[in-house]
């Protein structure tokens, strides 16, 4: 009886630290703090929480939108870090969802590349669904992610077709 007890008291221990090990390891793992970031992000943006991503963007913060710029023209708008904030304290969006986002590490640099699918609020009904396939830059800055870059490569492609619908 005395080796069961001994032995059910080792198993629980060595679950608890197998457990212990696996959530700081999820912590840890600077891709998956990437991608928790950038949902915090879009989040922010469909709220119109300025406080926030004025918080976590770069003073340097460029937004490039429209895909003119990938066969030689020009992009649709740069927004910079002020225009950008102004821009988003409207609360523009309904929705704002990501979609296939990929991270690619490099030390206290990532790279994430995937799209957006999001609705306007107010918007022409033939502008109102959108996608917008993307590629971010975000650098670690005293233990936090910033955000320092957005640029699309492909998009906004509108549809009359809305997120809930997909």
């Amino acid at each position: 009886m005395k080796l069961r007890s001994t032995l059910v008291i080792l198993v629980t221990l060595t679950i608890s630290v197998s457990g212990q090990q696996q959530k700081r390891a999820a912590v840890t793992d600077p891709a998956a703090e990437v991608l928790a970031f950038e949902q915090s992000m879009e989040a922010a943006v469909v709220r119109g929480d300025v406080a926030y991503l004025d918080r976590v963007t770069a003073s340097d913060f460029m937004f490039t939108h429209g895909d003119g710029w990938t066969t030689g023209g020009a992009p649709l708008k740069v927004d910079d870090r002020a225009s950008w904030l102004a821009a988003v304290s409207k609360a523009p969006y309904s929705r704002r969802d990501l979609d296939s986002v990929k991270v690619e590490m490099h030390g206290d640099i990532a790279i994430t590349y995937g799209r957006y699918v999001a609705d306007f609020k107010n918007a022409a009904p033939d502008r109102t669904h959108f996608t917008v396939w993307f590629e971010r830059v975000y650098a670690k800055r005293n233990g936090q992610w910033i955000y320092v870059s957005h640029r699309t490569v492909h998009g906004p492609t509108y549809s009359q077709q809305t997120v809930a619908s997909q």
